[in-house]
């Protein structure tokens, strides 16, 4: 049998280009993030992993450009 996993961690990035990349505003992009975060709640939760992480802002994005 295989054991469930301890801990799984995620490093979103990407939704502001999402969404404009689809021709929608960053706004859009976050959205969309958001509702995929609850499903990977969600799996995670059918699949009995106790532990996840979602890193969602790092300092080093004040130090990008405007």
């Amino acid at each position: 049998m295989v054991e469930p996993l301890p801990h799984v961690a995620i490093i979103m990035d990407g939704n502001g280009r999402w969404g404009k990349k689809n021709k929608k505003n960053r706004n859009s992009g976050h959205y969309e993030g958001d509702k995929t975060v609850k499903k990977i709640v969600q799996a995670s939760i059918n699949l009995k992993i106790p532990i996840v992480t979602f890193v969602a802002f790092s300092t080093e994005n004040w130090k990008r450009p405007k």
